[in-house]
C-alpha cells in the first residue's frame, strides 16, 4: 500500500496538470471543450500576432522595459537577471535570462544586432514585421 502511495505522489510532482484536467469535462455539447489550462500560459506570442507587450507575462514585460531602457547599448544577460531579480553572480541564472532574451528574438520582440546584446528592433523592421498599416505597435 505504501509503495502504490509513494508512487502516486512521485506521478503527482512530476505531473501537475494530470489531476485537474481528469475533473474538467473533456467534451461538452457540440463537441466544444470546456477544458481550463491548469497553470497560466507561459509561451511567447510572436511580435506580429500581438498587439502590445501586455500579452507577454510580467518577467518578459519586465525585460522589455529594461530593453528601452537600454537603447542602443543593449540589454546583456547578467543586467537581465538584476532585472528578474536572480542571483547574477550565478552562471545558471544568467543562462536562464540569456535563454529568455533570445526567445524574445525569435519571437520578433527584440533583435541582437551584436552578439550578447538584446535591444528594441528600429521602428522600420517593427512595421514590417507587424504587418500592420502605420506600424501600430
Amino acid at each position: 500500500m505504501e509503495e502504490v502511495l509513494r508512487r502516486r505522489v512521485i506521478g503527482l510532482e512530476q505531473y501537475p496538470e494530470a489531476p485537474a484536467e481528469e475533473e474538467a469535462p473533456a467534451v461538452v455539447g457540440g463537441g466544444v471543450s470546456q477544458r481550463k489550462p491548469v497553470r497560466p500560459r507561459r509561451a511567447v506570442p510572436h511580435r506580429k500576432d500581438a498587439a502590445d507587450t501586455e500579452v507577454l507575462s510580467v518577467d518578459y514585460q519586465a525585460l522589455m522595459a529594461a530593453a528601452l531602457e537600454a537603447g542602443a547599448d543593449g540589454l546583456g544577460a547578467r543586467r537581465a537577471t538584476v532585472v528578474l531579480g536572480w542571483d547574477s553572480a550565478s552562471a545558471s541564472r544568467v543562462e536562464g535570462a540569456r535563454a529568455r532574451l533570445k526567445r524574445l528574438v525569435e519571437r520578433g520582440w527584440l533583435v541582437e544586432e551584436k552578439p550578447g546584446r538584446f535591444m528594441l528592433p528600429a521602428p522600420e523592421q517593427d512595421a514590417a514585421g507587424a504587418g500592420r498599416p502605420g506600424g501600430g505597435s
